[in-house]
């Protein structure tokens, strides 16, 4: 009996010391310093390519990163826009993809240690993409003071959290295409033909606010899933809105809830918290905007990727302080689809949080028939600074009587409320009258 103890025993040891083994020949390319391609390329300061120091400004996805120049100069700017040449990493933004958080992640925690960045181009110019708003380049980082700098373009396709793009059309495109050959080999990340844990697997496109807020015609129809902040609750429909760093802008839209939620449902979209949402993005004719309808919550099933679910809470709206010639002259042009297609600011911003001070109040309209839902909602047309603004309240009532338009006439007001539109005209929507400040 002891015998066979002992045996067991040695055999127990010796798998364990051939896992061991497995484990520490089966790591990434960057685990055994000689098959680290991305550090096997060095970088020539006298190459007679373009470079440039720089600090990080935004993190965008896997291979979009925006930087601070150290010699404005050099390109008339105080900031590039990165686009990394050779790779093109699953998207983390807009369409969200397998494995595009992961690469996302990746990036940023390689250039956060970073004790310095360099940017290169891949020849002697500072190259545009096919936008014309960024900068095709390599990224070299140092990951400590005595350190060598590393190609993390090639780090990221050696890691396989990229696709060839053009990778090897370039100065270091041989070592381009052999990143991706050892990717494929050792079957990493997107290579690996396994699900992505960071992805939702269900019938619903996985993409961010501001995705839809851009395309909204395109996904007409069409189950969605996205990630923000409820911030108002008002007739059985909740706002929920997200930040995008790239265009330094929230985008919203309103989700309508109905009656179909209760319980746990309702309690994961209250305000304050952020949710995941999913649900179908359709076109509501009354009021001639866009919102998602069609939430579910099987708490049976609370991991469903179809369902509702709660992210985190104690959040709150942005409430982005906002001029009111910017909000009503502002065209900012965005990128979609590798297109470059321009909005107007209010557009953008719909069904998101705003701040506006000092508005001037010229006339209030009332709604004053008795059998509409809306009896007592006001409409201030208001103006400061040469811009007309517009304000509509919900009902306001005051020690139990519904405020007159007295309340506001020929008074200054701060407001804090919701872009909406009506009657193609982009407006405030404030549902509390603790959301107006009302001064002379």
């Amino acid at each position: 009996m002891k015998k066979n103890i002992a045996i067991r025993t040695l055999c127990a040891l010796i798998a364990v010391v051939l896992l061991a083994v497995c484990l520490a020949g089966c790591g990434s390319p960057a685990d055994n310093k000689e098959d680290d391609l991305s550090a096997s390329v060095k970088l020539d300061r006298e190459s007679g390519t373009k470079q440039l120091e720089v600090t990080v400004k935004q993190y965008v996805d896997g291979d979009t990163t925006h930087f601070y120049v150290s010699d404005s100069a050099e390109l008339g700017t105080d900031v590039l826009k990165a686009r990394y040449l050779a790779v093109n990493t699953p998207e983390s933004t807009g369409k969200i993809e397998e494995y595009g958080k992961k690469a996302a992640a990746f990036t940023r925690e390689k250039l956060e240690s970073a004790v310095s960045i360099i940017v290169e181009s891949d020849d002697g110019n500072w190259n545009l993409d096919s936008t014309g708003t960024r900068y095709l380049v390599w990224v070299w980082y140092k990951p400590s003071e005595d350190a060598d700098y590393i190609n993390l373009n090639i780090e990221i396709l050696q890691n396989g959290l990229a696709i060839a793009s053009n990778s090897g059309n370039n100065r270091y495109g041989s070592t381009c295409l052999a990143a991706i050959a050892k990717a494929k080999e050792l079957k990493l990340n997107v290579h690996s033909g396994q699900k992505d844990p960071d992805f939702f697997y269900g019938s619903a496109i996985e993409v961010d606010l501001k995705e839809i807020r851009t395309n909204l015609e395109s996904y007409s129809g069409k189950k969605v899933a996205f990630t923000g902040v409820v911030t108002k609750n008002n007739n059985n429909t909740v706002y929920v809105e997200s930040y995008d760093s790239e265009t330094d802008i929230y985008y919203g839209i309103a989700v309508y809830y109905g009656f179909n939620l209760a319980g746990e449902g309702l309690e994961i979209i209250k305000v304050g918290n952020e949710a995941r949402i999913v649900g179908t993005v359709q076109f509501y004719e009354a009021g001639g905007t866009y919102q998602v309808s069609g939430l579910q919550y099987r708490i049976m099933k609370p991991d469903d990727p179809d369902n509702l679910k709660l992210i985190s809470t104690g959040k709150s709206g942005a409430y982005v302080l906002t001029d009111p010639e910017k909000f009503n002259n502002e065209k900012v042009s965005i990128i979609t689809d590798d297109e470059l297609k321009e909005f107007s600011y209010a557009e953008l911003t719909m069904d998101t949080t705003i701040e506006m001070h000092g508005l001037k109040v010229t006339r209030v309209n009332v709604t004053e028939n008795e059998d509409s839902s809306s009896y007592g909602s006001m409409t201030l047309s208001c103006s400061v600074n040469g811009q007309a603004i517009t304000v509509r309240t919900n009902p306001f009532y005051e020690n139990g009587e519904l405020i007159t338009k007295d309340y506001f006439q020929d008074k200054t007001i701060d407001v804090k409320g919701l872009v909406s539109y009506y009657k193609g005209e982009y407006q405030i929507k404030v549902i509390s009258l603790g959301d107006i400040q009302v001064g002379q």
